[in-house]
């Protein structure tokens, strides 16, 4: 089933339930305590079993109902239609279109290789329909021409951030919930990991970090706490930095906006990870691989994400019609259609069932299909 991936899966330090943070910064950072279950304990059988089953995809009859009449174009079951997971995850997405459509093949890309193992397993009884490419979204040209499928490609889904699998995985630092060891990477063969950031990048560049990706306005405070506290000793773990966060974010804004941990995180995720600049490499090299009449949905769970996707979008709805003039030149026409009125937001039903829904955009455009219809 699988045209690249890698049998071997990183060695993390396991996770402690708990750290010796002060009552006061427990006031302010309450789920510190909070033991990890028995999903966030290692990797084995059991444990996939359990992630595959409690992680529930976002939006999935939204995104079924938006993708399933381009894959359906040629033939009610999907036959003779590609789609591209390009965040696989755990495979929820993927299970739901291969299951209710038999005659579709899928191509999952997926940086992680826990992931691909998760999903490999769950995707295991779909045999060769189902084929898994260890890479980051913005391979997409690469992984459809190692396929052989990229003349098919009627569908296309992004799930973006960080996934409900890797958050629940306390080993691998992602989540401020629970101490670990100050990783953050997707994908472990990276040699970037947040620890790296901080105790080796400079002040500013820190500063910039959290301003740019976490739109963190203690950006410039945070960096010096950071960079006088690693002068003592290095950072190695979540639990050291959300100590450290208590010291920097004045009292008032603790109490307000959130978990005040969130905007770091998430700032140090994305630049040990690159997301934002794989991201708009991303979404062109997706608009261009899909077939005319073929249909792209994004879920972006941030505004940085969604900026992007959103700039992305307007752009190929737009007229290529040099301005002013009176008429639509005859092949100048807009080559995509939206097919949200801007980004739609999750109901309070999708939110009950799937609370990690709260802070989804989802954002879809079809191609034009021209002559291609048939």
């Amino acid at each position: 089933m699988k045209l690249c991936a890698t049998s071997s899966e990183p060695a993390f330090e396991p996770a402690r339930a708990s750290w010796p943070l002060s009552d006061p910064a427990l006031a302010y950072f309450p789920d510190a305590r909070t033991a990890p279950s028995d999903r966030d304990l290692g990797a084995g059988a059991h444990t996939r079993g359990v992630e595959m089953e409690q992680h529930v995809p976002v939006l999935a009859d939204r995104c079924y109902e938006l993708l399933a009449p381009a894959l359906t174009r040629r033939h009610p079951d999907g036959r003779g239609a590609v789609l591209v997971d390009a965040t696989l995850g755990a495979g929820g997405h993927a299970h739901r279109f291969l299951t209710e459509l038999p005659g579709l093949r899928l191509i999952g890309l997926d940086r992680d290789p826990d992931a691909l193992q998760i999903a490999g397993d769950r995707l295991a009884g779909f045999g060769d329909r189902a084929a898994l490419v260890r890479t980051r979204y913005d391979g997409i040209a690469d992984a459809l021409e190692e396929s052989g499928w990229a003349d098919d490609v009627s569908g296309i889904l992004f799930d973006l951030g960080v996934s409900s699998m890797q958050l629940d995985r306390a080993d691998r630092g992602f989540s401020y919930s629970v101490d670990a060891p100050l990783d953050m990477r997707m994908d472990a063969d990276s040699p970037l990991t947040a620890a790296v950031v901080v105790n080796t990048f400079d002040q500013q560049a820190i500063a910039r970090i959290l301003r740019e990706f976490g739109e963190e306005r203690f950006a410039g405070r945070i960096a010096a706490h950071i960079v006088r506290r690693r002068a003592r000793e290095p950072f190695t773990r979540t639990g050291d930095l959300v100590e450290l966060l208590y010291d920097a974010i004045p009292a008032p804004a603790r109490r307000t906006g959130g978990h005040p941990a969130k905007r770091t995180f998430q700032a140090l995720r994305i630049a040990v990870n690159s997301e934002l600049d794989s991201l708009r490499d991303a979404i062109p090299a997706a608009l261009a691989a899909l077939d005319r009449g073929g249909r792209i949905a994004v879920m972006a769970y941030q505004s940085l994400e969604d900026r992007i996707v959103k700039t992305a979008f307007a752009a190929a709805t737009a007229s290529r019609t040099p301005p002013g003039l009176p008429i639509e030149l005859p092949g100048h026409e807009p080559e995509f259609t939206a097919l949200t009125r801007g980004a739609e937001r999750a109901t309070p039903e999708e939110i009950e069932r799937n609370p990690r829904s709260a802070p989804v955009r989802l954002r879809a455009l079809e191609k034009d299909a021209g002559r291609d219809l048939s």
